[in-house]
């Protein structure tokens, strides 16, 4: 028993999952540790690196910046559900394109990498290089694959890599 907790039941990657957490437990740390998709990485603790992104509702969050309780009601997807969202068989197309384009190095930053290009492309699908540039600056890679990683994010968007 947890002490203060309170129910909440949280919608990730297409599964209800009823939890008793404390108010103050991020999202994080609900998929990770009371969940067990440990695909989103804790990176930095204060939304620097965006290694721990997941969408929400579709668009890219910070779940180290989200209260668990917050995301109560709404569809989470982790990088462990993201090829359920695709059309075909395996992997979605960015995780494909990722894939082809060597857009990781280490593999650290990548599910958040991933995550967060899913929902830009959604957000702005006419994108250029710049715009993904710009539109991933929140979300570090360490081992500088950033041009592979654009070229990754342009090819599903429909553009030349």
């Amino acid at each position: 028993m947890v002490a203060n907790a309170v129910q909440i039941r949280l919608s990730v990657n297409g599964e209800s999952h009823d939890l008793e957490v404390e108010p103050r437990t991020l999202l994080v740390y609900a998929l990770r540790d009371d969940i067990g998709l440990t695909g989103t990485n804790i990176g930095c603790d204060s939304s620097s690196c965006g290694a721990c992104t997941v969408l929400v509702d579709g668009r890219s969050v910070k779940s180290c910046t989200m209260l668990a309780v917050q995301a109560e009601g709404a569809e989470i997807t982790t990088i462990e559900g993201l090829a359920a969202t695709s059309d075909g068989d395996g992997l979605h197309p960015m995780q494909q394109a990722f894939h082809e384009y060597h857009g990781l190095q280490c593999g650290y930053c990548t599910p958040g990498m991933i995550l967060a290009s899913v929902s830009l492309i959604d957000e702005y699908p006419d994108l250029d290089e710049s715009g993904v540039r710009e539109g991933l600056e929140g979300n570090l890679c360490r081992c500088t694959g950033y041009n592979n990683i654009v070229k990754a994010v342009l090819q599903v968007a429909g553009k030349e890599a």
